[in-house]
């Protein structure tokens, strides 16, 4: 098995790569960028500062006004307020090594967290950071990416190895026994990426629950493919000339796709199957330092920064933005 040291390197290294690459055309024929609107004066702050060095990678916001952030360098995990902006670590994390990437909070306040290479499925109380259940999965090659909740499961990606894993829920939503996890390999039009990078990243469920959507950053330039959560039958989405080449988390509400990207945030149109979405339009933020998910909250869309390529330094600032909605 990889080292921890390997194994954090390697996963850097990818990230940097798709935190770098270069966005032409991103915007599609005929949608110009735009700023967000101003933001308005109140109570709830428009920034929520993370501790230094926290690196996050996902944001899960669930009916409290919490949200929840992970650490790339141990997998910790933070709580902040969004009506002060004041936060807590109410997880430790497994130490060097070990990393929590996606998450995503449920009606009970159950964060559900992918590990990274730790290979971890870790579910916590969100109240207080206790760890209910850890999940094994995957191979030596898998890296635990991003997490979606749907009524009868949590799914999530595993970037490295073209497949998916599930948490089954039970009828009043149990988890699953640690030999239930389901594993689903992706096929149809799905196309692995290179051993040495990243494939698969953010997912969603399609808008009338009949699929899950999964970002693929290596095919087509960065693009979304829709997959049948019965049999791991992959097809292309047509976005319409738009492109994910550094897109990781998403989020899908209503019919809407919010895809961010290196430094600006896709707001897409999708058909309620998932088959085909289409560009509404591309906003900017002079606060975005590489938004890498997404989670909304009322009326307002939060996006932590990953400020990718920028290597993580323990004094180095992190934040997450808040956007007013409608954008």
């Amino acid at each position: 098995m990889r080292s921890t040291v390997m194994a954090r390197r390697r996963f850097l290294g990818a990230g940097a790569a798709v935190g770098g690459a270069v966005l032409l055309g991103a915007a599609g024929a005929g949608h110009a960028a735009v700023a967000a609107a101003p933001r308005r004066r109140g109570a709830w702050p428009d920034v929520l500062n993370l501790p230094n060095g926290f690196h996050p990678a996902g944001i899960g916001i669930g009916p409290a006004p919490y949200a929840y952030f992970g650490s790339l360098l141990g997998g910790a995990v933070y709580r902040a307020s969004l009506l002060t902006g004041q936060g807590k670590v109410i997880h430790a994390g497994l130490g060097e090594g070990y990393y929590a990437v996606g998450l995503q909070v449920d009606e009970r306040q159950r964060v559900f967290i992918a590990g990274g290479w730790g290979r971890l499925i870790t579910v916590l109380d969100g109240i207080t950071g206790k760890v209910i259940e850890t999940y094994e999965v995957g191979n030596a090659d898998t890296f635990v990416d991003h997490v979606v909740l749907t009524p009868r499961a949590a799914w999530f990606t595993d970037s490295f190895s073209g497949q998916l894993f599930a948490l089954p829920f039970g009828p009043r939503g149990e988890l699953p026994a640690r030999d239930e996890v389901v594993t689903l390999r992706l096929g149809g039009e799905w196309t692995q990426g290179p051993s040495d990078g990243l494939t698969a990243t953010g997912i969603a469920a399609t808008p009338d629950g009949s699929a899950l959507l999964v970002v693929n950053i290596h095919a087509h330039g960065g693009s979304l493919f829709r997959v049948d959560p019965a049999t791991g039958v992959a097809r292309r989405t047509d976005l319409g000339g738009v492109t994910l080449p550094t897109t990781n988390g998403i989020l899908v509400h209503g019919r809407t796709l919010y895809a961010p990207r290196m430094n600006d945030l896709a707001v897409l149109r999708l058909d309620p199957t998932g088959h085909n979405a289409r560009l509404a339009r591309t906003v900017t933020d002079a606060r975005f330092e590489t938004p890498c998910a997404a989670a909304i909250h009322g009326n307002r869309l939060y996006l932590p920064n990953s400020r990718f390529p920028q290597a993580p330094e323990p004094d180095l600032p992190y934040n997450a933005v808040a956007l007013s909605l409608p954008l």
